[in-house]
């Protein structure tokens, strides 16, 4: 690993590795982001079509109860696999005694019906509302069932119209030794690592710190953990930076990573290939913002930009929307857009594909 070709290529190569079953890509994957906006797809829906063969929007929800994940945080809200997420549990936060006493019913509530909808816990106890962290006022029975889900007491078994379904969830007992801790801890640096790699060690500094949200319990262990995870991990000095993945793998051997194909891809703005935007800025030498949340005027690419992937290279962005069940596809460059014949070709492909995803019918409408 010498260039940022090098590396480059070796991050494609092994975060878009040859799509396979849901079930396999998400093993594979161990964690996928969730975002609720659906421009025209929801994030998930959008990282795992390139990764599963036949994959539609909304397959995920759909085949949820049958997969061996749940939702769950990590180092953002997403879904995991059950193994990793077992690394993570039991979360360990104090209750305020109004808080505990509140949970322990819900729980008994939910214990009792099997499943529960937040509208049923509602109307069992009348909680109320809290204000939340925007200022505003929030249901408490959605805060708190928030609250018990992310501390393990709940798991979500469904969603309806997009509204979480809770069950009891049971949990094993943490390490009750300081290897054993240490090992987890390692494991849940090692699962974050294989996401997202290659990582400047800034960006492996800070996936690290962001684990505190997944295992609160571990957080003043996390920096020993970086450290540790240094020495274990494979590594090379590239254009000025320190840079690590996965030992055992190498560039050009495992993973496709010496493999360049032809191909177009608009990926999700929480793809794990570009949702460092520091080492997306290193590697691609643009700066890719995510600006559904930026005020209008101040945009620069869109609502929902899904970065445009060419070969190795991220060239531009596009903005899709859908309307009178027509795909309009409005597309941004860095740069001039190529005028190679197979990018031209290799685009059209990748917009057949994304309508074939969304379920359209109708030809794509393009802008650039």
């Amino acid at each position: 690993m010498k260039t940022l070709e090098d590396l480059r290529r070796f991050a494609v190569g092994r975060s878009l590795f040859p799509p396979t079953t849901l079930k396999r890509a998400l093993d594979k994957m161990g964690f996928v982001q969730a975002d609720p906006i659906r421009a025209p797809a929801r994030a998930q829906d959008l990282t795992l079509r390139h990764r599963v063969n036949n994959y539609r929007a909304g397959d995920l929800e759909r085949r949820y109860a049958e997969l061996a994940v749940e939702e769950d945080f990590f180092v953002s809200y997403g879904f995991v696999t059950r193994s990793l997420q077992a690394l993570m549990h039991p979360r360990q936060k104090t209750w305020t005694e109004v808080r505990g006493k509140q949970a322990r019913l819900v729980l008994e509530f939910v214990r009792e019906r099997g499943e529960a909808h937040p509208r049923e816990v509602e109307e069992r106890f009348s909680l109320g509302t809290v204000k939340n962290n925007w200022g505003g006022s929030s249901n408490t029975t959605t805060m708190l069932l928030d609250s018990m889900h992310y501390r393990g007491l709940l798991r979500v078994t469904r969603r309806e119209g997009g509204i979480r379904v809770y069950a009891i969830h049971e949990h094993s007992g943490g390490p009750s030794d300081p290897a054993a801790r240490r090992a987890r801890i390692d494991a849940l640096v090692d699962a974050v690592v294989h996401v997202y790699a290659p990582l400047p060690l800034n960006g492996l500094s800070s996936l690290v710190s962001r684990l505190r949200y997944a295992a609160p319990q571990w957080r003043g262990e996390l920096k020993a953990a970086l450290e540790r995870a240094k020495n274990r991990m494979a590594s090379a000095e590239v254009a000025g930076a320190t840079w690590y993945w996965p030992a055992g793998e190498t560039a050009g051997v495992n993973n496709g990573g010496g493999r360049q194909t032809d191909a177009v891809r608009l990926l999700a703005p929480f793809d794990p290939l570009v949702w460092d935007r520091a080492r997306f800025e290193m590697l691609w030498g643009w700066a890719y913002r995510f600006e559904a949340y930026t005020p209008i005027p101040k945009r620069k690419l869109g609502y929902y930009a899904l970065p445009l992937l060419w070969r190795d290279h991220v060239i531009g962005w596009g903005n899709l929307t859908i309307n009178d069940g027509r795909l309009n596809a409005d597309l941004g460059y860095v740069k001039s857009p190529p005028r190679d014949g197979v990018f031209k070709r290799e685009l059209d492909s990748e917009l057949d594909r994304m309508r074939t995803f969304l379920r359209l019918q109708a030809n794509t409408r393009r802008s650039e």
